[in-house]
């Protein structure tokens, strides 16, 4: 993968969801340093407030803020509203916003044998990782499409990788681009959390560890082939930052921000031409299963 540092002229319109502190934080810096107009979000107006102030010492008229919570419909309706009348067209969408779903194992009691999972967080990974980044896609794809070279770049992880899927069953139907459909893409992550509540996960062939933060990644790059079918002239990507220090992860990871920052920043500046639709680890293209 190779970087496009051309100057756009006029200025390319980015929309980074998450973006008040670590990954999605430091992807709008390095937007921002490529000559890219910045919408940075947050749920938090008082924490996205301070985010803003800092990029705006970097770059003062290329950033703005706007609330936007990827779980809340009427949030999301908002925002894409706000970018249709401040912009009118939308050139990269990176959907980083993600939860896992559950406590850092660096905050459970130790020698703990519980992995801090439950139906609630459960529920909430799956809103916010994969029906959150497809409810933000949806609202703004009629400004992408008006956009010359748009860009979809979806955050994802090593673990989004259908190897993690126990059953081969569903991992042969997810994999199954050609005849998998968005709308059976959510029953399969309904099915899911059907199964969590229940407790058959076993049973019916998920992972049972880091369950709800593994299927959400998984459905995350599943439904970014499915874009890539749907829409040929948007570049749509899903990409694994690595292990990267921040909250999520307790700061357990070993990489710094900037490195995890700057492979998602090479995708959303992916030339003219490129390949849609597919999976990149450490700007290296990598295998979904």
């Amino acid at each position: 993968m190779e970087n496009s540092t051309a100057d756009p002229t006029p200025k390319r319109i980015a929309v980074v969801t998450g973006s008040n502190k670590g990954i999605g934080l430091e992807t709008c810096k390095q937007l921002l340093s490529k000559g890219v107009k910045v919408v940075l979000t947050a749920r938090d107006e008082a924490k996205g407030a301070v985010a803003l102030e800092k990029l705006r010492a970097l770059a003062p008229t290329d950033v703005v803020f706007h609330q936007l919570d990827v779980a809340d419909p009427r949030s999301v309706e908002a925002f894409a509203d706000f970018v249709k009348t401040q912009f009118g067209k939308l050139d990269i969408l990176v959907n980083n916003a993600g939860i896992l779903g559950k406590p850092p194992r660096s905050q459970l009691p130790p020698n703990s044998v519980s992995t801090g999972e439950t139906y609630q967080g459960a529920e909430d990974c799956l809103n916010t990782n994969y029906f959150g980044a497809k409810r933000v896609t949806e609202a703004l794809m009629p400004l992408l499409l008006l956009a010359q070279s748009p860009r979809i770049v979806n955050v994802s992880s090593i673990y989004g990788k259908l190897q993690y899927i126990p059953s081969k069953d569903l991992q042969k139907e997810i994999n199954g681009i050609d005849t998998l459909t968005e709308d059976r893409l959510d029953e399969l992550a309904q099915s899911f959390l059907n199964d969590f509540k229940n407790g058959e996960l076993g049973k019916n062939g998920w992972p049972t560890q880091s369950s709800a933060y593994r299927v959400s990644k998984v459905a995350v790059n599943a439904y970014t082939r499915l874009l890539a079918k749907r829409y040929p002239t948007i570049c749509c990507s899903c990409v694994d930052p690595g292990f990267v220090k921040t909250d999520m992860n307790g700061n357990a990871g070993i990489l710094p921000v900037q490195e995890g920052a700057k492979i998602v920043v090479t995708a959303a500046l992916l030339p003219d031409g490129s390949p849609s639709g597919l999976f990149y680890d450490a700007n290296q293209v990598a295998s979904y299963e």
